[in-house]
């Protein structure tokens, strides 16, 4: 009868724990300003204004969180490009660079995820262990939607590959000239122009009424689920929270594609940015093709 008892139990518990599910919307924005290449006598103001809308609704996108009690994952929502707005290939490189593309699968429970990518027509699989932040909690509380949520902050090393971190270099300098300034805001090679800081301050608001170790992108390790969150010149802020949805969404791992670490993945895509920028150089940046 007890051992009869306990399987019933654990039948009950295990089913209950794959009928819970919900779904979370986000709209994540960067500011892009620092990414804008300024003036360039080679491009025509209808180029260059074309590419200045490209790079605002690459800043601009919508992500679902679909998550059970130790996994979830988090995709882009998919929107039709208009025609004759992909900017070409640079740009669509640009693009997977900046937290769009890709299914990111986290598993709490194992502290691993697994995300696949694809860089210049070629498939990774990008798995890894979870980072657990060094979370502060300040005790100030906002209303996010119907939840109240708490604050927390922590520094995080930034990913190299993740262009959206790249900012104006030597920008708070006061002390270059006036003809400085602008002779390097006229240069063609514009990434020339850039840095990528070594760390951030990362702000998370998360709300105890939904108990999940769950949040956006591969923030994790908070008690309840992670609402909004700020990281540099990003911020990540959910739009629409449903629990329990009848519709159930199939929570696994992507696979297929190349398996590397994040730490292989980021330097693959060091080597093409640095390859980028000699194309730049050369005024051939339309060309550049995956290799190796």
């Amino acid at each position: 009868m007890i051992f009869s008892f306990i399987v019933l139990f654990t039948i009950v518990k295990s089913q209950a724990q794959k009928d819970f599910q919900g779904m979370v919307t986000y709209e994540s924005k960067t500011n892009t300003s620092d990414l804008k290449m300024g003036e360039n006598r080679e491009m025509t103001p209808e180029i260059q204004k074309m590419i200045d809308e490209r790079m605002k609704k690459m800043s601009e996108k919508t992500f679902h969180l679909y998550f059970d009690r130790t996994s979830s994952v988090y995709e882009e929502e998919e929107k039709l490009d208009a025609p004759g707005t992909q900017g070409g290939g640079n740009m669509r490189m640009m693009a997977s660079f900046t937290g769009g593309g890709g299914k990111l699968y986290k598993n709490v429970k194992d502290k691993s995820y697994t995300i696949d990518k694809e860089l210049m027509g070629k498939a990774f699989l990008v798995k890894d262990s979870l980072v657990k932040l060094d979370w502060k909690m300040t005790g100030e509380t906002k209303q996010i939607g119907n939840y109240t949520c708490y604050k927390a902050t922590a520094v995080q090393a930034v990913s190299q590959s993740d262009f959206r971190n790249y900012r104006r270099k030597n920008q708070e300098d006061e002390k270059k000239s006036k003809d400085e300034k602008e002779e390097k805001e006229k240069s063609t090679n514009f990434m020339d122009q850039l840095e990528m800081p070594k760390e951030v301050t990362v702000t998370a608001w998360y709300t105890p009424d939904i108990p999940i170790n769950q949040g956006p992108e591969n923030y994790w390790g908070l008690p309840g689920l992670i609402l909004e969150v700020s990281n540099g010149k990003t911020t990540i802020l959910s739009s629409k929270v449903v629990m329990n949805t009848k519709d159930k969404k199939e929570i696994k791992a992507p696979t297929g594609g190349k398996e590397v670490t994040q730490k292989e993945y980021d330097e693959i895509v060091v080597k093409k940015m640095a390859e980028m920028r000699e194309m730049y150089k050369g005024g051939q940046g339309r060309n550049m093709r995956f290799g190796g």
